[in-house]
């Protein structure tokens, strides 16, 4: 009987302790690190890996990107505004170019753009043409196997694979996926962040919080950085550089298209994917890795 009691105080501490490190984990945000390398691209972590990485955000700063349009009373602290970082992401071209795509998506599905704007930078640094190791694809990164489920199909001329390189059907599923976790978890967005990452299933699996996966954590600080980044008042008239190349983000990294699975340009294939479903599908899987 004393080693069953003691045995079970042993376990009734380790759960204490690990839902103390998810609650803590989901209520603070982490400084985010980063640099940017010969070739132009931008490296982004919650951690200062090694001597490259500088500290781009304080994670117990707040940042509100009305204080670049000059709106706002409090100006926007000149260091983070001259830097490099900053200017990368605040104006990559691509946020130009698919500006009217994510607004549209965002407004179907009644989303900020913002947290569109924030999920495709952390997934593919705005790239179309990025797939996962795992096999994800395109500015959302979405797995085919979700794609299907959420009525995209390929076909001889056009495999899956290559109609998801296409921003408009890559944007607004993704769009979609996320409408689907915010019913899941209202005002809730840490738990929607994490779990486009590793799967309502494994947010579920830990009673609905943070799954306890570095990957994970570490995505869904960078997601909420990056989304305070982009909440309404991002000046998007400002001239984007033509030297700004895509992000790369410690996690989750990516790699580029094959040759053989170009982009295509926007096309009706996003219509296909009826606008009336409420629900997750059956058994659905994580929409990335």
């Amino acid at each position: 009987m004393m080693q069953l009691r003691h045995h079970l105080g042993q376990l009734l501490t380790a759960t204490l302790l690990t839902l103390a490190l998810m609650t803590a984990v989901g209520s603070a945000r982490a400084d985010i690190f980063g640099y940017i390398d010969a070739d132009g691209m931008g490296h982004f972590s919650t951690e200062k890996l090694d001597e490259r990485y500088q500290l781009f955000m304080r994670g117990d700063g707040s940042f509100d990107s009305s204080q670049l349009s000059g709106k706002n009373t409090k100006p926007l602290d000149p260091k983070l505004r001259d830097s490099p970082l900053f200017r990368y992401l605040s104006q990559h071209p691509n946020l130009k170019k698919y500006e009217q795509l994510v607004n549209q998506a965002a407004q179907e599905f009644a989303l900020e753009p913002a947290l569109l704007k924030a999920v495709m930078a952390a997934e593919s640094g705005f790239n179309p043409g990025a797939v996962s190791p795992k096999g994800a694809i395109g500015l959302m990164q979405i797995m085919p196997a979700t794609a299907e489920r959420y009525g995209l199909t390929g076909d001889k001329k056009r495999p899956i694979e290559q109609k998801l390189t296409d921003p408009a059907t890559n944007i607004r599923l993704g769009a979609r996926y996320l409408r689907d976790l915010l019913k899941l978890y209202p005002a809730q967005q840490e738990l929607v962040i994490a779990s486009y990452n590793a799967g309502e299933g494994a947010v579920q699996k830990y009673n609905n919080q943070i799954p306890p996966y570095p990957e994970t954590r570490n995505y869904v600080q960078l997601v909420r950085q990056f989304y305070q980044l982009y909440k309404p008042g991002l000046d998007s008239s400002t001239k984007p550089n033509g030297s700004l190349r895509r992000i790369q983000l410690v996690i989750p990294g990516r790699r580029n298209m094959p040759s053989d699975l170009t982009p295509t340009p926007a096309t009706l294939d996003v219509n296909v994917i009826p606008p009336a479903a409420a629900a997750l599908p059956a058994t659905a899987t994580p929409i990335i890795e």
